[in-house]
């Protein structure tokens, strides 16, 4: 007897086997096991076994959040915020969620609820399909300043960093493979009480003109500038800034960090992946059309976009445990929402902001955000190619 022959012969026997009594099943799994020559308890196993077909029902209560519901919106909004960690997104998820219709199809009410309420685990599960992973290192362009260490402290001590003002600086190179000739540099810096992060673009590295893009982020800061801490680099240890600083009628602090500890700036290093590389990568803008372009999107979009619409975790605490570090951090908020809860920003100033947000939509600014870097990232291609062809 062949293979299908005793499966066909186990098909027909199966059923009257269950239904059957003890005695009956003896004889017919004496008779299953002569026919088909089976040893008696693989035959056992056999007529025991349920069929393919009839799935195993999952013991416990049935899931609530089901991908076949859930996985598109959350997908959208994730694709939309920059595929943030889960843990933001769920605090972003109440932030979006009110825009989505406009960008999107509507949602019931009973999916809008689910969203809401999602645990950072279930969004984890969720978009584990969907999932992208990557992570790239670039060539750092932090060249030495020696001529002022002396007169620029480095920074000891701990700010008073209860209120916003004392913000952290750094310089990320749009150079490509290579750290010769001029290229643009994105000048960064965030505030360290409340996240708020401000960039604009510099040609090459020089004094005046970081100068003037230090003061154009001052003008358009929701708070006043009261510490400026920096690395020691040449574009901050020089005679311009110092003098700025010097002469400020707020009496800004001016320190930098001990050379070759990057983590002394470790809130502006990390804006400088989630805030510039992630925008433009690692290609070289040596264009000067390039500049007054990059300036806009940074000031009329990206800024918008990353200070009200996308929310970032502080550390509260950090402790070692043996061979371990053990990290807290609070619950994630926007920038523009910790703002809003500062008691040391007046009252006319949360208005203004205020205003400003509610004109806002995430999706739009997101769009607009596309379209401006393909128009970049356009003229980035044709440079590249008339640099090869040279």
């Amino acid at each position: 007897m062949g293979k299908k022959e005793r499966l066909a012969y186990l098909k027909a026997i199966k059923l009257r086997y269950h239904r059957a009594g003890k005695k009956a099943q003896t004889s017919i799994l004496d008779e299953f096991c002569a026919v088909c020559g089976y040893n008696r308890k693989y035959a056992i196993r056999l007529l025991n076994t349920r069929s393919k077909a009839r799935k195993r029902q999952r013991p416990g209560r049935k899931p609530i959040y089901v991908a076949s519901e859930l996985l598109t919106p959350l997908k959208h909004i994730w694709f939309a915020s920059d595929q943030m960690c889960s843990k933001k997104l769920k605090a972003a998820i109440p932030l979006w969620l009110p825009f989505y219709e406009t960008t999107y199809k509507p949602l019931s009410s009973e999916i809008q609820h689910k969203l809401l309420l999602i645990s950072a685990a279930s969004i984890d599960r969720l978009l584990k399909p969907v999932r992208i992973k990557y992570g790239r290192k670039g060539l750092s362009g932090t060249k030495p300043g020696t001529l002022l260490k002396n007169q620029i402290p480095i920074r000891t001590h701990h700010w008073d960093i209860s209120e916003p003002g004392f913000m952290e600086a750094d310089t990320v190179a749009h150079c490509g493979n290579s750290l010769q000739g001029d290229f643009i540099w994105s000048l960064t810096m965030t505030d360290i009480q409340t996240t708020w992060t401000e960039i604009r673009a510099t040609w090459s590295k020089g004094a005046t003109g970081v100068l003037q893009q230090i003061q154009d982020i001052e003008s358009s800061l929701p708070f006043k500038l009261k510490g400026f801490d920096c690395d020691n680099g040449s574009e901050f240890l020089n005679y311009h800034l110092l003098r700025y600083f010097t002469d400020h009628p707020d009496h800004v602090a001016f320190t930098r960090s001990r050379p070759y500890k990057k983590n002394d700036n470790a809130h502006v290093e990390q804006k400088n992946w989630t805030h510039v590389r992630q925008l433009f990568g690692y290609d070289r803008f040596d264009n000067k059309q390039l500049l007054p372009l990059m300036n806009d999107l940074y000031y009329r979009e990206w800024s918008l976009y990353q200070n009200h619409f996308c929310p970032s975790m502080k550390l509260l605490e950090k402790q070692r445990i043996n061979s371990k570090y053990q990290k807290k951090y609070d619950k994630p908020k926007t920038p523009y929402q910790r703002i809003m809860e500062s008691e040391h920003i007046n009252k006319e100033k949360k208005e203004q902001l205020q205003a400003v947000h509610l004109t806002l939509n995430p999706f739009i600014l997101k769009k607009n955000i596309e379209k401006k870097l393909r128009v970049i990232f356009k003229l980035v291609k044709v440079t590249s190619n008339v640099r090869q062809r040279i």
